[in-house]
């Protein structure tokens, strides 16, 4: 008994670093390690959890033609593309935005 109580003391007394972000950067929790990807703009290696995924469509016939395509029944293809961005190139073409430490708090969609 007297083995938890002093156990339970130290855990207490220990000094605990502050976090600028709660999750830490990272969307994995305690999972433990997350595969790796590479940025597509750099070529960076980056945790999975940590890179940003952005999915756009890609058009691969011009938009007054579609529509005239589409008018007269036609299905159109338009395949989907997966970009994973490391969190520099993420800031730098606009995906994320620096944030404020209050505003950092907030959790929710940036976009």
């Amino acid at each position: 008994m007297t083995y938890f109580i002093t156990r339970y003391k130290e855990a207490t007394n220990r000094i605990i670093m502050p976090l600028k972000r709660a999750s830490r950067g990272r969307q994995k929790g305690g999972k433990g390690s997350s595969g790796r990807i590479q940025c597509t703009n750099c070529g960076a290696t980056v945790p999975r959890d940590k890179a940003k995924k952005v999915t756009s469509r890609l058009n691969l016939v011009e938009h007054t033609l579609a529509k005239e395509l589409r008018a007269q029944g036609a299905y159109i293809a338009s395949p989907t593309v997966l970009k994973w961005y490391c969190i520099s190139c993420a800031i730098h073409f606009g995906i994320l935005k620096i944030r404020s430490a209050d505003s950092r708090r907030n959790t929710g969609r940036l976009r």
